[in-house]
């Protein structure tokens, strides 16, 4: 039926009511004989409602409504425009036919008007809840979480036709819930009868409507939805729902995120702001994971520049185009330059005079850079020196390298070039008015060349999830998580620290792909088989944080700490870089015996 069909409808129903309720009124007053004069007086009273009655409902915008969604806004807006239209029709009634309508017929067509409108309307909504039934093809839904969002979900999901999944019930952990029903459906249990109901019930989909609730009351739950065979479902955090970045109607699935537990950063605004706003920031290596996200959460910020330098064309240009859209006042400026090409980055620091400058251009990965030692020591080492030099020359503030849990006793070449590089700026700390300072943190999820894209890539594939060792672990944080820490302990600088950011809990690996395996709905060795392939040149099977020498220092961040500055003689660390430069072209094993001189924890096992 068209709209103009359907208005037409609605609009005659309407008046049908409205005409119903005014002559009962008159009827039942008069006890079932009306008088000759009130009989003309509530024609008038009819033919007045006729035009101020439809005025008063298009007013409140009642035949712009979908019914089927109705709620005690739409209920308030019926008894507003009843109100009126009975109101202003009972004056003009009153006013043409030269005598007051009696109260007792007034009252009793507001009330009976009320009651047919919101009957109507309601009713249909009643209907629609109550009689649209679960089709075969959709899954069954068990909804954790019945509060507000969670009956929100309910009610779209009820209400959609099209949609591939059905709501049959709730849990909730607050008991004076248990036993009612929430839109029409049970609320059963608290979250340890969930394993319980799912069996009993069927579900095959489980989706986690607690957009309030803290990261680790998540992970818990998940935790017990992962022993079932349901699949799993989240509705977005609180924090993005009131930025407007996600809608309570948007159900994503549960990612390894959520596994952590690990509660959003508390920043110290004020703080961040006081060495970030209005000044000019490099980031280097701003194309890759950590360095993007930095440029993200800095733009945040306002600084007077913020400059994007990095080797990938591709990569700086995806950037920028995203902070173009996002922060349509920020100043910025993209730079394709090489951090292995002294000349240029001091070019880059002689026209842009950087305030603030975060160094995330690095070589990451550990087989790769086994195979290729020259390569990670031009980058992590040279690269490093270039801008850290250029930093001091010109003047810079604060300089934070973005460093790894692998510099630590490394037994890889990346992580001894890593190491390297923190040396090598707190030598440079001693003698600088710039704020040298490192931070050091384990693996981030979803970043390149992790080991969570990887999996997720053999899942798709139908396998086998390669792991190297049963016995590795790792600590992790999200993308988002490291990068405002490595901006908070930025703030904290004095200049030679190593700051550490607190890791959480060490993760499993082989725990970790089967975590991935149950997500993606399939299970662990039977759809989806998990092969062992030994640990891999430069690999650890746990990694460290925190050297023996170093100690550890509390900041004023509960997940911030800092390792003991320790003295080294610049001269002499240059000299052993030189000494290294000359080298870079030489047989493997001098390389790493270079790299072993200078990093004496460098466990120098090459296997070729």
């Amino acid at each position: 039926m068209s709209y103009s069909k359907k208005l037409s409808l609605f609009i005659l129903l309407d008046l049908i009511i409205v005409w119903f309720s005014i002559y009962s009124s008159y009827y039942f007053r008069f006890d079932e004989s009306i008088p000759s004069f009130y009989v003309h007086q509530c024609v008038t009273f009819c033919i007045v409602s006729t035009v101020v009655f439809t005025a008063s409902m298009f007013y409140f915008k009642l035949y712009n409504r979908i019914w089927q969604y109705a709620s005690v806004g739409e209920m308030i807006s019926i008894a507003k425009a009843a109100a009126w239209s009975c109101v202003i029709s009972y004056l003009l009634t009153c006013f043409l036919t030269y005598r007051v309508v009696p109260l007792h017929v007034f009252l009793r067509t507001f009330e009976t008007t009320l009651l047919l409108l919101g009957g109507l309307r309601f009713g249909w909504r009643i209907y629609t809840d109550s009689y649209r039934k679960k089709i075969p093809t959709q899954s069954k839904a068990l909804i954790i979480g019945a509060g507000g969002c969670g009956s929100s979900v309910a009610k779209r999901l009820k209400a959609n036709k099209d949609s591939k999944v059905y709501p049959v019930a709730f849990i909730d952990d607050n008991s004076l819930k248990h036993r009612q029903e929430v839109c029409g459906l049970p609320v059963l249990g608290n979250r340890d009868s969930i394993v319980e109901i799912v069996e009993k019930q069927g579900i095959d989909e489980i989706i986690i409507a607690m957009p309030s609730a803290s990261k680790r009351e998540i992970s818990k739950i998940i935790e017990i939805c992962k022993t079932t065979s349901a699949s799993l479902k989240i509705i977005p955090r609180i924090d993005d729902l009131l930025t407007g970045k996600l809608s309570y109607n948007e159900i994503r699935n549960v990612e390894v995120e959520d596994l952590l537990g690990r509660d959003p950063v508390n920043l110290d605004l004020g703080g961040i702001a006081g060495y970030v706003k209005n000044k000019t920031v490099l980031i280097t290596g701003a194309g890759g994971s950590i360095g993007s996200e930095l440029c993200r959460q800095i733009a945040r910020f306002e600084p007077a520049v913020l400059l994007l330098l990095g080797h990938g064309e591709n990569s700086i240009y995806s950037i920028e185009m995203e902070l173009s859209r996002r922060f349509p006042t920020l100043r910025m400026e993209s730079i394709i330059a090489d951090v292995q090409d002294e000349n240029r980055i001091d070019e880059v620091f002689g026209m842009y005079r950087p305030e603030v400058v975060f160094h995330a251009a690095a070589h990451k990965h550990v087989p790769l850079m086994e195979r290729n030692p020259s390569e990670a020591i031009k980058n992590n080492v040279f690269g490093t020196k270039h801008v850290a030099d250029s930093a001091d020359k010109y003047g810079t503030e604060r300089f934070v390298l973005i460093s790894s849990d692998k510099a630590v006793n490394p037994t890889s070449v990346m992580g001894a070039t890593k190491r390297i590089a923190e040396m090598y700026i707190q030598s440079l700390n001693n003698s600088s008015l710039t704020k040298f300072v490192a931070v050091r943190f384990g693996n981030v999820l979803g970043s390149r060349g992790s080991v969570i894209p990887r999996f997720k890539e053999q899942i798709a594939m139908g396998g086998p999830v390669t792991v190297t060792d049963p016995k590795m672990i790792r600590y992790f944080m999200t993308i988002p998580e490291a990068s405002q820490l490595v901006i908070q302990a930025g703030m904290f600088a004095e200049g030679g620290e190593i700051f550490i950011l607190d890791m959480g809990k060490p993760v499993n690996i082989v725990d970790l792909a089967k975590d991935l395996i149950r997500l993606s709905g399939f299970e662990s060795n039977v759809d989806i088989d998990i092969v062992f392939t030994g640990i891999r040149p430069g690999e650890k099977l746990y990694e460290e944080l925190l050297m023996d020498e170093e100690g550890l220092i509390n900041t004023n961040h509960k997940r911030i700490f800092i390792g003991k500055p320790v003295n080294l003689s610049r001269a002499s660390l240059e000299l052993a870089i030189k000494q290294l430069e000359k080298l870079i072209n030489e047989d493997q094993m001098v390389i790493r015996d270079s790299l072993k001189h200078l990093v004496p924890t460098f466990k120098n096992e090459y296997v070729s």
